[in-house]
């Protein structure tokens, strides 16, 4: 780990936003990372792979098993560089990041998944196609 990464790092779990170390004009050109057409998400991928950048900076954050960038890229086969790509995309606070993740919760509340009693036997509720599309829309 770089010394820049480390100051992120530690900076991140002391509570100070990333955004406050960059300058907020400054446009990022991602060289490992692309949308996926394919995907209902809209946050970034690692190119060519169904991988997205928040599972890897997860991995990297985790409380209980923190990885570092090299034992991720190792475990996923990627260049040092995409896991770093993707932990920097991650800590910029992407507002697509927040979208898919607040569309993921209405369509969980919808089909009844965020029911306490779900994973006890629970029942899924049937979302009709209009539904969905509006949620994904949304």
């Amino acid at each position: 780990m770089d010394e820049t990464d480390r100051e992120i790092s530690v900076s991140l779990r002391r509570g100070i936003g990333y955004n406050s170390l960059m300058d907020p004009t400054t446009t990022t050109t991602w060289k490992h990372l692309a949308p996926n057409p394919k995907s209902a998400y809209k946050q970034l991928f690692i190119k060519n792979r169904r991988i997205r950048a928040r599972v890897l900076f997860g991995m990297y954050m985790s409380e209980e098993e923190p990885m570092t960038p090299e034992e991720i890229a190792a475990d996923y086969d990627l260049p040092l560089e995409a896991v770093k790509e993707a932990i920097a995309y991650c800590q910029s606070d992407p507002p697509e990041i927040r979208e898919d993740f607040e569309r993921e919760e209405r369509l969980m509340e919808a089909s009844g998944m965020n029911d306490p009693d779900y994973k006890f036997g629970g029942k899924f509720k049937l979302v009709p196609p209009e539904e969905i599309a509006r949620i994904l829309d949304s």
